[in-house]
């Protein structure tokens, strides 16, 4: 991931918690693949002008919503219902701290913006025929349909993971030399100290 450029899925709610985003009865599983479908699927059946039920947002992949996305149980498969649907990118005023982790591990980039600028992303969506939002990882900008750019912070591992769309343990093998290197300085001077004391 590095660069999305797509339409926006506006889903103008507060505290969309995990179990709406997906619920719990399609928790029996732990494989990532397949759970797209039942994405959101509580709220596309109470109703039907929910964002997802229209043909306007079938190509997004970019979800536009108000403060505390994914608040709730910390349950990964929420993210993972996301990612499987296409979802690359959350943007939101605030994330549940749980979440904003299990995202990042399944390649799905949570990104803050103010909620004053989503307020009007959601008021200029409404009247056009499409919103397209470009989000430049690497250069940490969001660029709405005017040309307008706006900057977005994220720390340097979540970057770094989602750019190359590696987790903790594809980290952790790639700094094997590192490691060795380490354990090889620690031991002798484990046994320089043990030596000293003689």
């Amino acid at each position: 991931m590095r660069e999305i450029k797509a339409q926006i899925l506006p889903l103008p709610f507060a505290d969309i918690n995990t179990d709406l985003i997906l619920p719990a009865k399609y928790l029996t599983t732990t494989v990532t693949q397949g759970l797209g479908v039942h994405l959101f699927t509580d709220m596309r059946k109470m109703d039907p002008s929910f964002p997802m039920n229209l043909k306007k947002y079938t190509q997004a992949k970019i979800i536009v919503t108000r403060r505390n996305f994914g608040c709730g149980s910390s349950r990964e498969h929420a993210a993972w219902s996301l990612v499987d649907y296409g979802i690359r990118v959350v943007i939101a005023p605030s994330f549940s701290d749980i979440f904003y982790s299990n995202a990042v591990k399944n390649h799905l980039l949570p990104l803050v913006l103010d909620a004053e600028l989503i307020e009007h992303i959601f008021a200029v969506e409404k009247q056009s025929v499409e919103y397209i939002v470009n989000v430049d990882l690497v250069g940490q900008k969001v660029t709405l349909p005017d040309a307008t750019s706006y900057s977005f912070e994220i720390n340097g591992y979540d970057k770094h993971a989602l750019i190359y769309e590696i987790d903790n343990l594809d980290y952790l093998l790639s700094q094997l030399d590192k490691i060795h290197a380490f354990d090889k300085r620690h031991r002798r001077n484990i046994f320089l100290d043990v030596y000293s004391l003689h």
